[in-house]
């Protein structure tokens, strides 16, 4: 008979106890050891390479790309405009990145409940810039062992050149990340000239060097203090996990109680479980924990802990899985993959995800019927009407149009909404490629105005018209004519 499933609950986070110093005075912080994280291999170290190269080769190679003669992506401030590929975005559009942002929250929401922190162990660029300095670090001085001993000898030329080599591989690294972020406001094969004549501006020094600081800094040196004091991640993820969210989870019942033994021997003929306490799972973590002490803030979800303990049971000839992804609820009641798969589709999942799909989708949908172009509408406020030839009623207003496409383009306006209401100037205006043009307009009411519009402001609509594309463009915009009594 299967068990009864309980009711959900939220996985308590255990939190790290602080440690106290010699006199038993509990210190204002903790005391911090330097991590030598050991290598691993495995199929889930396989896939954060797979993400540490496509997050690369996009962040570094979307500089290079060329899109109608220009920066397939740049974010030029100078002018004020995005280029992201056929899209030219103005300040005013601003409300789309809004969108994604709103997007993007909804997506660790949604992630999380499902799986933990998903983010924060394969794509997030503190753990990927980490990656690429640890690899630089194991290359050069070797793995955890060899790193340590070489920490603790005496300097020496062997230790001189290993220390130099990386600080040159790190600063080379940085500077090469630093130079490609400012490619994305400057265009790069710009940069690229202005570095080799050296004539960089002051700003782009500037910003060079801060950000190579900064991943130098964070990926070389405060690595896991960034995700454990500085990340608000780790302290609202508990917010957001249940029961029947898959997270890293250590099997106790199978584990316990741990203990060394001979690869030949029976572990419950000795009373033993299957957790050798070889402390692997502790070694290749790259913020220190122990995951045997249960889901901690600490924790990345990096999976290095569970790829380490499979190659370990494999050599002792017992079943994998002993840390492994799993729910709260699959560890206590001893649920099958399929039977944990079927319970992370539960309420909150579902209304993440469908608020999610709602939001991408409007925002896909507004991004494709976005017309190439936008209008802006200001009435004269010096005057609100007044009188002119003939007796005829005018209002002044101001026209402005931004050009959201990289051709010239011509836009033809036309008005409506009272009788007898027409343009009293040019009906045109041409707008150079992604500018912004400015036209007045006059509008003109013939003296004999039906006494229901006077002393009032009256609602008109101005018409835009322009073709792209061969197809006819319409955007309109409301406004107000005001009658004098």
């Amino acid at each position: 008979m299967t068990k009864a499933p309980q009711p959900s609950k939220v996985i308590p986070i255990k939190p790290v106890p602080a440690e106290s110093d010699s006199g038993g005075f509990m210190g204002a912080y903790e005391k911090q050891v330097r991590i030598y994280p050991r290598s691993v291999k495995g199929w889930f170290a396989n896939w954060r390479w797979v993400m540490v190269w496509v997050t690369q080769i996009v962040f570094y190679g979307m500089p290079w790309l060329q899109w109608n003669g220009r920066a397939a992506v740049l974010f030029d401030l100078n002018e004020r405009r995005f280029y992201i590929f056929s899209l030219v975005l103005h300040p005013q559009d601003l409300i789309y990145l809004t969108a994604l942002l709103v997007i993007a929250a909804l997506a660790l929401f949604f992630f999380t409940a499902v799986a933990g922190r998903l983010w924060c162990g394969y794509a997030c660029p503190q753990t990927v810039y980490t990656e690429i300095f640890m690899w630089f670090e194991h290359r050069i001085e070797g793995d955890r062992l060899a790193r340590m001993r070489l920490d603790a000898a005496p300097w020496s030329l062997n230790k001189l050149l290993r220390k130099g080599g990386k600080q040159l591989a790190w600063i080379s690294f940085a500077l090469l990340t630093g130079f490609s972020f400012v490619g994305y406001f400057t265009p790069i094969r710009h940069l690229g000239m202005e570095l080799v004549q050296w004539t960089f501006s002051p700003w782009e020094w500037f910003w060079v060097l801060f950000y190579a600081v900064a991943t130098y800094g964070n990926a070389g040196y405060m690595r896991e203090q960034i995700c454990k004091y500085m990340c608000p991640y780790a302290r609202f993820q508990s917010a957001l996990i249940d029961m029947d969210s898959l997270v890293i989870a250590y099997d106790t019942e199978r584990g316990e109680s741990r203990g060394s033994r001979p690869r030949t021997a029976d572990p419950k003929a000795l009373g033993l479980g299957d957790c050798i306490d070889c402390t692997l799972c502790v070694q290749v973590c790259p913020t220190g924990i122990d995951i045997r002490n249960g889901l901690q803030n600490e924790c990345i979800a990096c999976a290095a802990c569970i790829d380490v303990c499979d190659d370990v049971m494999d050599k002792m000839g017992y079943a994998k899985g002993l840390i492994r992804y799993s729910s709260g609820a699959g560890i206590e009641q001893h649920l099958t993959t399929r039977q944990m798969v079927s319970r992370v589709w539960r309420p909150r999942v579902m209304i993440y995800a469908a608020l999610l799909v709602a939001t991408s989708s409007i925002f896909v949908v507004s991004l494709s019927r976005r017309q190439g172009f936008s209008v802006d509408v200001i009435k004269d406020r010096g005057a609100q009407a007044r009188i002119v030839d003939q007796g005829f009623i005018e209002n002044v207003y101001r026209l402005q149009v931004m050009n959201g496409t990289e051709e010239a383009q011509t836009y033809s306006v036309s008005v409506s909404g009272l009788p007898g209401l027409a343009l009293a100037t040019p009906a045109t205006l041409s707008v150079a490629a992604t500018g912004i043009g400015m036209i007045p307009v006059r509008l003109t009411l013939p003296p004999t105005v039906e006494a229901t519009y006077q002393g009032r402001s009256n609602p008109i609509k101005f018409e835009i018209t322009t073709v792209q594309d061969g197809q006819t463009r319409v955007a309109r915009e409301k406004s107000t004519f005001f009658v004098p009594r």
